[in-house]
């Protein structure tokens, strides 16, 4: 009898071979052959039948019809049901290298060697609905998976679960949205491939993973033009094993157990499975473009997270964590949240980003290798942070969100303060002290506030040098801090420390370039402040700073004249310098300083000559210490040098040592 059928459709072909598909359905799946591609259709042994390659055993045929349906060459249909099983139609041409098995409405694809198909490489077409069904694929060719109105929910399992280890387009279709979800298990992601993702198209993926990632590669991935949004994922909402790179779209993250995205350097699976790879490129992250929105709420979160190098060179970046720190039992120190992260370096030539990080020791930016912000070729980065948490404290055994003692005596891998930016390494670990990173700004705009007790602005590990860019700093502690050389060579530097120093160097600072305005706290804090035994030198810029005191300057080879003095300064008052009626140099003091009459000083707008007493404060009035210097300057020349409303005459002169501000016992 099936020979007949046979026969009859054999026949049928041959008098409308232009217009007529062979459809051979196999329980679910349906194979369509059109008739101008069929070519010999071999029939043997009344058990088979092979159509372009692929061959059917009669017992598995359930249906043969011709009609007129048109066909797609490379394309798998697979359409999942709310009220039956899922269906899936498979193009002639590539029949023979696809092997679907259908249970209900999971779909599982093996598919094979493709390099026949004139180099082209399948399509698998996603619709319907279902709230318990899934899609897995093996094989080890490339192919894309397009969404194209599908809603599919895996109540047991990932949802799309690839363990092919090539390259695999995940593309939403125009004008569609599209959601993926998967259930309790074992699975890695909502959404795993065990090869390179890219994630692609105009249209919109949503997608949750309720077991443990959103989505997953243990290669790279890489996102263009699509609208993601994982709303819920109980780890990662991307976690990768080689790079992630987005070219553009848009992705917003939000409802992660843990960080927004995650890019790790590979390793080892509990199975045994080698995960390393060896490209120079494995652990980065790389944003061209786009919008990306991150909240991540759990604590010690990371926004983004790189365990290699971060590349920002445009795009739009929105972090928030609001996570507070948490205890390493591992490494046995506590980790804080952070909006940025990266173990290797950072470097950021565009785009805007903005960070906003309220838990307890909460960071905005920090990498452990050299964080270098500069002008890229087209544009310039605009960097806002904001941090607003307290001081965190955690032994392994006490913990304390809103730490308020003093830390001087305390163990460091206890705390975590809220920082804007952090960079480099100190290690003390060993028998001698090295440091490692640090920070290049020499374009760019960055502003940075910090309220949290202990709270610093801009901190480096190591070196920082600033040679370009407006930098804007208002911190509770440090606005500017170093363990390393400072040098300020260019760009505009606005510095409003309320509770300590505005530019803080433990080592030697050096300014010879640039627009400095540093505004430290009352007391023994300084505007401007190198550690004891190292030196401040002043060659060039124009400077401004103001504190309960001021570091000594030294001498040296080219040094600018400085004038140094004490009064009464007030937020948005302006202070300049004038030789007769010309004016050499004049600041605007920030309106977020806040006025202080600093430390004992000496007498009132006094010279850079008057004596000293210990500590760097001479006997006399309270009074805020003010170190200004600018180009003109000549040593030994009285300058009118005007705060506010108030004036008088203050000698220049190659080197100051602080007197007019600061208590008994100095900085």
């Amino acid at each position: 009898m099936k020979k007949c059928v046979f026969l009859i459709a054999a026949f049928a072909l041959t008098i409308a071979a232009g217009a007529q598909t062979l459809n051979i359905k196999s329980g679910n799946v349906t194979y369509q052959f059109p008739a101008s591609q069929t070519g010999e259709m071999t029939y043997e042994d009344g058990t088979s039948l092979t159509v372009m390659g692929k061959t059917f055993s009669l017992a598995d045929i359930s249906q043969m019809v011709i009609d007129d349906t048109s066909v797609t060459d490379n394309l798998v249909s697979i359409n999942y049901s709310t009220d039956g099983d899922a269906t899936v139609e498979v193009a002639g041409n590539v029949a023979r290298y696809v092997t679907p098995t259908v249970n209900g409405n999971h779909v599982t694809i093996e598919q094979t060697n493709t390099d026949a198909v004139d180099g082209d490489e399948i399509t698998y077409k996603l619709t319907g609905i279902t709230t318990d069904g899934s899609l897995t694929m093996s094989g080890s060719y490339k192919c894309t998976v397009s969404f194209a109105g599908v809603s599919l929910t895996n109540p047991s399992g990932a949802a799309i679960n690839i363990t092919n280890s090539k390259r695999i387009q995940l593309s939403a279709k125009k004008g569609t949205t599209n959601t993926i979800a998967d259930g309790k298990g074992s699975q890695k992601a909502c959404i795993y491939s065990k090869g390179q993702l890219q994630l692609q198209g105009n249209g919109t993926l949503n997608v949750a993973g309720n077991c443990k990632h959103g989505i997953k590669s243990a290669s790279y991935i890489s996102i263009k033009n699509l609208t993601l949004n994982i709303t819920s994922a109980v780890g990662d909402g991307i976690n990768c094993e080689e790079y992630v790179q987005m070219k553009s779209g848009t992705v917003t993250i939000s409802g992660v157990g843990d960080d927004g995205i995650q890019c790790d350097l590979g390793g080892t699976t509990s199975t045994g499975e080698t995960t390393d790879h060896e490209d120079e490129d494995t652990g980065n992250i790389y944003i061209e473009g786009g919008t990306l929105t991150i909240t991540a709420d759990a604590t010690a979160a990371k926004g983004i997270k790189a365990q290699g190098d971060m590349i920002i060179t445009g795009g739009t970046i929105d972090v928030t964590t609001t996570g507070d720190g948490d205890w390493d039992t591992d490494d046995l120190e506590t980790k804080a949240a952070c909006g940025l992260s990266a173990d290797g370096n950072m470097k950021i030539t565009g785009g805007t980003i903005n960070v906003t990080a309220t838990g307890s020791g909460g960071k905005g930016m920090k990498c452990d290798g050299v964080l270098t912000i500069a002008d890229g070729e087209s544009t310039s980065p605009n960097i806002t942070i904001s941090t607003s948490g307290g001081l965190y404290y955690n032994d392994g055994t006490t913990e304390n969100t809103n730490y308020t003692e003093n830390t001087d005596f305390v163990n460091s891998d206890y705390y975590s303060s809220a920082k804007g930016i952090k960079a480099g390494v100190k290690d003390t670990s060993g028998n001698t002290t090295t440091y490692s990173g640090g920070i290049i700004i020499s374009g760019g705009t960055v502003n940075v506030t910090t309220t949290g007790n202990n709270a610093e602005g801009i901190e480096s590990k190591n070196t920082l040098h600033i040679t370009g860019g407006n930098v804007t700093v208002n911190s509770y502690d440090d606005g500017i801090n170093s363990a390393r050389e400072m040098y300020l060579e260019g760009g505009t530097v606005t510095v409003v420390a309320a509770n300590n120093d505005a530019i803080d160097s433990n080592a030697d600072l050096r300014i010879s370039g640039g627009i400095i305005i540093a505004c430290g706290a009352g007391g023994a804090e300084c505007g401007l402040d190198a550690a004891e035994g190292y030196h401040l030198y002043i060659t060039g810029g124009d400077v401004l700073a103001i504190g309960g005191s001021n570091n000594a300057v030294s001498s040296t080879t080219g040094s600018q004249c400085v004038l140094s003095t004490k009064g009464s300064v007030s937020a948005g008052s302006t202070v300049s310098v004038k030789s007769g009626s010309t004016t050499l140099a004049s600041f605007t003091v920030p309106t977020t300083y806040t006025s202080s009459n600093g430390g004992q000083g000496g007498p009132q707008f006094s010279p850079a000559s008057a004596p000293g007493g210990p500590g760097g404060g001479g006997p006399g009035g309270q009074g805020t210490s003010v170190l200004i210097s600018c180009s003109g300057l000549t040593s030994g020349t009285n300058y009118t040098v005007a705060l506010g409303s108030s004036s008088a005459n203050v000698t220049a002169s190659t080197t100051s040592s602080d007197n007019m501000g600061g208590g008994p016992g100095g900085r």
